[in-house]
């Protein structure tokens, strides 16, 4: 009996039960077929990541993007606390290891119950994707002298019955002589550089340092297609410094769109960590009304600067936004809604609407002007809806094909007419013109819900379990 005890006490036992009628009783019993397989105690950090988390019965709860970690003077060994887990509707929430019945490499089966309050760090918790990965320490092996490495991947172990702690860290050395460049030196290159090693916990120095000059390689990678929205949602969450390196290792055009899905307080605090040149770049890959509205949150100095290093058309298009107030049609409106001439072919303008930059609802129409075709523009003679471009032969002249019932907005109409204008037509952009019929811009539906929706509309939390 001591050496099953101690069988059982190494493997995962399963059972498969089924019921079975004996005739000559009248009785049924249930007869449970045991299963012993082996369990996988360790399990590395990289490959959780993606992972789906399944209830008992196989429905689906989310899928695994970080694990918590805590430190404490009195454990040798920092204890694997939860996992955060990404829910339907982009929200993050925390699972607790004792909530987690099985984990492997292949999949995560929890015991059901979910507290669907969206994540939140607390003091003493560190998440290991996001802060750990991509930290440079020190390293000490025994008989050689301590050396620089880079973390790239965390093995926790399974001590006891839903119980896990770091046990190994796995470290790829920093060559001798070169320095860890952070943001500039691309992941692949840095990958083929130095040794590397799986360490004990014990031989690595720094894992609960602040890291000042923290790269995000090993983070953003397990987020290359991700949507903007799920990226921000995933920058939030993050405490301050670390934001800040993580929204700066992003591409010009990646950061654009983040920051047009973060809360106003954290796209103010990312674009002023930026360097002067840099954040105008950024400014020009946004939206122009998104960024007119980034600049409104800061002081006139500060817009004044960012918009001299600014390319002179693109700065001269956030001056004429930057005019109107907030909540009307001109505060609103981007000015770089699709716009083409009547005699642009039904070709050309899907040509035009296919483009991947081109947001899906200004996709959605072709306003039709005189030239010049940059706003403002010559008269406005109406628009093009996609779903009539569709039905019309691709030689066909758009301004043949035009909608001239839908009349444009001027720009100091307020936040509600353009809402009931967009209603009432079921638009998803209305066209915005000067009181000569010279095209402005385009309002979007997706920018008046925005405004419609309360100010921490992002940070809607609701309390409910699954399962």
């Amino acid at each position: 009996m001591a050496v099953w005890l101690l069988l059982v006490r190494a493997f995962v036992v399963t059972g498969i039960a089924c019921c079975c009628l004996y005739p000559w009783t009248n009785r049924a019993f249930v007869v449970v077929t045991l299963v012993v397989v082996p369990s996988n105690t360790r399990v590395f950090v990289a490959r959780l990541v993606g992972l789906s988390v399944f209830d008992p019965i196989g429905d689906q709860v989310g899928i695994v993007r970080d694990v918590i970690v805590m430190f404490s003077a009195a454990r040798r060994h920092p204890r694997a606390v939860g996992l955060v887990v990404e829910v339907p509707g982009r929200r993050r929430v925390f699972m607790p290891m004792t909530r987690v019945t099985s984990m492997d490499a292949g999949q995560i089966i929890s015991t059901g119950l979910v507290n669907l309050r969206r994540f939140e760090q607390r003091s003493g918790e560190v998440m290991v994707v996001a802060e750990l990965f991509d930290r440079t320490v020190t390293a000490r092996e025994p008989g050689a002298d301590p050396y620089s490495a880079i973390i790239e991947d965390i093995a926790i172990e399974k001590v006891r019955a839903r119980e896990w702690t770091i046990e190994k860290v796995f470290v790829r050395k920093v060559p001798k002589g070169g320095q860890r460049s952070g943001f500039g030196e691309s992941l692949g290159l840095r990958r083929r550089r130095g040794e590397t090693l799986l360490l004990d916990i014990d031989q690595v120095a720094g894992l609960r340092a602040l890291a000042v000059n923290q790269g995000a390689d090993l983070l953003l990678e397990g987020y290359d297609d991700v949507k903007a929205a799920d990226l921000a949602e995933m920058i939030r969450e993050l405490k301050p410094l670390r934001r800040v390196q993580v929204a700066s290792a992003l591409p010009d055009e990646k950061l654009a769109d983040v920051l047009e899905e973060l809360p106003e307080d954290d796209r103010v605090e990312v674009l002023s960590s930026l360097s002067g040149n840099r954040a105008a770049d950024v400014l020009e890959a946004m939206q122009p009304d998104d960024a007119a509205d980034l600049l409104g949150e800061l002081t006139p100095d500060a817009q004044e600067r960012y918009l001299r290093l600014m390319e002179p058309d693109d700065a001269e298009d956030l001056r004429r936004l930057l005019v109107y107030e907030e909540d009307t049609a001109g505060g609103l409106m981007t000015t770089e809604p699709l716009i083409l001439p009547p005699e642009a072919t039904v070709a050309e303008a899907l040509a035009y609407v296919r483009r991947q930059e081109i947001p899906p609802a200004l996709a959605a129409a072709v306003f039709v002007c005189r030239a010049p075709q940059e706003t403002p523009t010559g008269k406005y003679l109406g628009l093009v809806h996609f779903q009539r471009l569709l039905r019309e032969p691709p030689t066909t002249a758009i301004g043949s094909a035009l909608d001239t019932g839908i009349e444009p907005v001027c720009p100091s109409a307020s936040l509600m007419d353009v809402t009931r204008e967009l209603a009432t037509y079921n638009m998803m952009a209305l066209p915005v013109a000067d009181e000569d019929g010279h095209l402005l811009g385009a309002v979007s539906v997706d920018d008046v819900i925005d405004k419609l929706l309360p100010n921490d509309w992002r940070d809607d939390r609701h309390e409910v379990t699954h399962g």
